[in-house]
């Protein structure tokens, strides 16, 4: 009987592999607040205490869509490609969760209805989440974030001026009690 070599190009045939049990789920942590409240350090830290992925979508927008920055109509452009950005790194995160590897989030969601439409994803997948609130007075902010334009050490992923800092602080909608309490770490119901 002769048999011809495999086409290392051509998938191997997986029909037999009996899949593995599923391993134990990895935890997210969501990381809420303000521009410059400290987001970015905590999230940082929440990485390197709990071995966790930090995937941050302003490092995501700066690099699949920075170069593209039309002039003008800034607002409406970024929350498209903010949408489907957040959708990718779910999508990511959810792998990551399934092989047991923990992930912090920065994904903005500074408005309720926003984090409600990533809440329905989270309790669909039925994972783990905790939510991390991170906030400083405006004041306090707005030096840190003129400072991080300045320096533009660990935590700078793009520039943001004076007037984006201020509409995003006044767009900002903090949990209330409910929210917090609804998703402290349990599996989503």
């Amino acid at each position: 009987m002769t048999t011809t070599p495999r086409d290392p190009l051509r998938p191997k045939d997986t029909s037999r592999i009996q899949p593995h049990p599923p391993a134990a789920q990895g935890a997210v942590f969501l990381l809420l607040g303000p521009v410059g409240a400290g987001k970015s350090t905590r999230a940082l830290e929440l990485a390197h205490e709990h071995r966790a992925i930090r995937l941050t979508l302003d490092d995501w927008m700066v690099r699949l869509y920075g170069p593209d920055r039309p002039d003008t109509g800034v607002v409406e452009w970024y929350q498209e490609r903010a949408r489907r950005t957040v959708a990718q790194i779910w999508t990511l995160t959810t792998a990551l969760l399934a092989r047991n590897v923990n992930v912090v989030l920065e994904l903005g969601l500074i408005v309720r209805h926003e984090r409600e439409q990533f809440y329905a994803l989270v309790r669909g997948a039925r994972v783990r989440l905790t939510l991390v609130v991170v906030d400083a007075p405006r004041d306090v902010r707005r030096e840190r974030v003129r400072e991080r334009n300045r320096e533009r050490g660990t935590t700078f992923s793009m520039l943001v001026p004076d007037h984006i800092f201020e509409l995003a602080s006044d767009l900002w909608e903090e949990p209330d009690e409910a929210e917090l309490a609804e998703w402290s770490g349990e599996p989503g119901a």
